[in-house]
Formats: C-alpha cells, sequence, structure tokens
C-alpha cells in the first residue's frame, strides 16, 4: 500500500475541534500515512487556545513549519505530497489560494497541489458567505480543489461536539483517499 504525504494546514478561522478531531483521526490512520507536515497560522494558535483552552496541538508529534518557511519539502511539487487540507479555511486563504497568491508556505502549498494535479481540500467555515466568497470557492474547483465545508451530519446521533466534528473529519479523510471506520448511511 502507497503510504499518504499529507499538509495540514490550519488557518484563523473558527473551528479549532475541526483541526483536533483530524488530528486525532490522522494519528490513528498513522499506518497509511507516511508524513504529515502541519503548518499553523499565528491566529490559529489562538483560535485553538480560546475555543479549546488547550495549547495540545503541539503534542501530535507531527513537523510543524513556519507560515513563512518555503523551504519547507511540500513548497514544491517534487517532493510529491498528494494532499493539502487547510482545516479551518478562512475566508481570507481561501481568497488567496483563488487568487493564485501565494504569500505564506500555505497558499504557496496550494498553488503546488493545484499545480501538480493533486488534492486540496478546503475546510471552510464560515457562515454566511457571500458573493466573494462564493465565487471563490467557484474558482477554486474550476482549478482543482474541493471545498468540503464544515456543515456537521446529524443522521449518526452524535452525542458530543467531538462527534459532531467528527462527521466533517470522516468526510475529510473520505475525500483525502485514507481508509477509515465510521458511520456510513444505509449500512448497519
Amino acid at each position: 500500500m502507497k503510504k499518504h504525504k499529507l499538509v495540514v494546514s490550519v488557518s484563523g478561522a473558527s473551528g479549532a475541534i475541526y483541526a483536533k478531531v483530524l488530528f486525532d483521526t490522522l494519528k490513528k490512520l498513522s499506518a497509511q500515512i507516511e508524513n504529515v507536515g502541519v503548518i499553523f497560522s499565528a491566529n490559529a494558535k489562538l483560535v485553538w487556545e480560546q475555543e479549546l483552552g488547550d495549547t495540545s496541538y503541539r503534542d501530535y508529534g507531527f513537523t510543524f513549519y513556519d507560515t513563512h518557511d518555503f523551504m519547507a519539502p511540500f513548497a514544491s511539487g517534487s517532493a510529491k505530497y498528494n494532499t493539502l487540507i487547510v482545516c479551518p479555511c478562512s475566508m481570507g486563504t481561501l481568497g488567496r489560494i483563488a487568487s493564485g497568491i501565494s504569500n505564506d508556505l500555505t497558499t504557496r502549498a496550494a498553488d503546488v497541489i493545484l499545480k501538480e494535479r493533486r488534492k486540496l481540500i478546503l475546510v471552510v467555515r464560515d457562515t454566511p458567505y457571500n458573493l466573494i466568497h462564493i465565487n471563490n470557492m467557484k474558482t477554486v474547483t474550476e482549478a482543482g480543489g474541493i471545498i468540503c465545508p464544515a456543515t456537521p451530519s446529524f443522521y449518526s446521533m452524535p452525542k458530543t461536539l467531538e462527534e459532531v466534528a467528527a462527521t466533517v473529519v470522516n468526510r475529510i479523510i473520505d475525500l483525502a483517499g485514507l481508509e477509515n471506520e465510521s458511520y456510513r448511511w444505509g449500512e448497519e
């Protein structure tokens, strides 16, 4: 089995619980993963600490890269990272990606992923959307990216905030091509 090389970027949008549950899930699926590179914006750290009340993002053992480290391996297509997940994805990050502005490592990695025709998954976390947001999502989709709104489902009867967030994270994991045991509609 070919192992995945992933980049996870956490922007400063609200929704740190999605990133936490994603990290937890990636740790469980480590046998399928060669490497996880992580980019955390300064605002993402503040939001994590505000919303989750801790700094546990430091405890996962993933390799962290500075937001301006253009020497990171996934700043080039030759490193063959196959998936970039921005979770949560702020509207500002979405706009810069849609416009092709590579002013930090997240937007450079997105540019590389798109040009190499690999998987870009943007977990947008804002509501409501204005026309600029919608047009940016359209542009990214036309370029080959996947917009995966942080819109939870409830048919699995989640009982905790982590279980609610997992309904989105399980979709992200599916989109990334990883095998994961999760609730499937119509299956017992």
